[in-house]
């Protein structure tokens, strides 16, 4: 029973069948819940510790039901998991929770090509056991991203 609830979890209910790039719906619904929460009346470090609570909660749980899913479908990090791109694109925004749609939009290209490309350590941290591996190297991805958008804020002003 806790694995198909891990299977749950892991692909995200129904998303992670996608017919059409399903990691890449994934990340949409990472931005449609930093979106959601930017809009919310919070103070911008309260919306921050919100965001980044939400974060390290999905990516603990996200561990534990990929690492489920694997079990359940007998394969290293399989494609129907996309709790991973979810948390990593929660991850680009980080630093700037109430972003606009420019700076979302951004933000979703540069984490998909960061994922797509895995640079170190991301590709390295596949290697962590269970869900670990698969949770962390979109969260390096993440944080690439995070850092490409910040020094093209940074370039822009």
């Amino acid at each position: 029973m806790s694995d198909r609830a891990a299977v749950r979890l892991a692909t995200v209910g129904k998303l992670g069948r996608f017919p059409i790039a399903p990691g890449t719906a994934g990340s949409a619904l990472g931005i449609v819940i930093v979106a959601l929460l930017g809009r919310l009346p919070l103070e911008p470090k309260t919306l921050a510790a919100t965001l980044g609570g939400l974060t390290v909660a999905l990516y603990c749980a996200g561990a534990w039901a990929a690492g489920g899913a694997e079990r359940f479908f007998n394969t290293v990090d399989p494609g129907i998991v996309i709790i991973d791109e979810v948390v990593g694109q929660m991850v680009v925004f980080l630093w700037r929770p109430a972003s606009g749609w420019l700076w979302l939009t951004a933000g979703f290209v540069l984490f998909r090509f960061f994922d797509v490309i895995k640079p170190f350590p991301a590709r390295r941290s596949e290697r962590l056991r269970g869900g670990w591996g698969v949770m962390t190297d979109d969260v390096v991805a993440g944080a690439y991203a995070a850092a490409a958008l910040f020094l093209l804020g940074f370039a822009l002003r």
